[in-house]
């Protein structure tokens, strides 16, 4: 059903009650890719559950709270506005699997760990007030050892070096091991999905569908054909229930 945006003059309610309020979503044996509800087939396939759907708050698309949603914070697009966003947090459906909470991003790579923190506090207590999960931004000087532990997702964005190097690969483990979601930014080629895979992000989005959608569909969900039909091991133990660190687990 259509989810009522506010005006600029209305009010924002403080400590909104869950009012379409699921259990949060498991963990999947297969990766979920989220995409922009740009096209009918997106929104099919969304409404298919075959793609997860990622809102913005300068996307302006009607979202379906049946589907499965993550909130962006948009702040990528250099757009931000701290009013506007709040304003926007209280028409997310509250089934979201996590809204991410602003961050600063270096496009030079240099460290910005301390800034997204002072971020995080700030504004994580504003997306709980929402009735949402607040995701952590994870970037050039992130590391186990200094990630927030109140985060309900973490959220692997930075440059690509960052995104691809060890200290991703190290808060990612990090989080697997303490059952919090991984999600990795900017997906948009088999090649990175396969590479989020293995790192073991739970989740992805990226603009692919954005240009020729049609076409780009097809491909797209090959993608996800291909991550069905070839898990990797770490999907399958999951799957199964089973502790990858355990080595009674795998077989001789």
């Amino acid at each position: 059903r259509p989810v009522r945006r506010r005006t600029r003059d209305e009010t924002v309610p403080r400590n909104r009650l869950p009012t379409h309020q699921k259990t949060p979503p498991t963990r999947n044996q297969q990766v979920i890719y989220y995409a922009n509800p740009c096209s009918p087939a997106a929104r099919s396939e969304m409404i298919a559950g075959r793609l997860g759907c990622i809102t913005t708050p300068h996307q302006g698309n009607v979202i379906d709270p049946d589907w499965d949603v993550i909130a962006d914070n948009g702040c990528f697009s250099g757009r931000w506005k701290a009013d506007h966003w709040e304003r926007w947090l209280y028409t997310v459906p509250t089934s979201a699997r996590f809204a991410v909470a602003p961050d600063l991003f270096n496009a030079d790579g240099n460290d910005c760990h301390n800034e997204t923190v002072a971020l995080w506090d700030r504004y994580a207590p504003t997306i709980r007030a929402a009735g949402l999960r607040p995701a952590f931004v994870c970037q050039p000087g992130a590391t186990p050892a200094n990630i927030p532990t109140d985060a309900a997702a973490l959220f692997l964005g930075g440059t690509t070096d960052w995104k691809l190097g060890h200290n991703a690969t190290a808060c990612t483990r990090w989080a697997n091991d303490r059952g919090v979601w991984v999600h990795m930014g900017r997906v948009n080629s088999r090649r990175r999905f396969r590479t989020a895979r293995a790192m073991g992000c739970d989740s992805v989005d990226g603009t692919f569908l954005t240009f020729a959608p049609d076409q780009n569909m097809v491909r797209l969900l090959d993608w996800i054909d291909d991550a069905a039909r070839a898990p990797m091991l770490w999907e399958i133990e999951r799957d199964d229930g089973l502790d990858p660190d355990n080595e009674t687990n795998r077989s001789n």
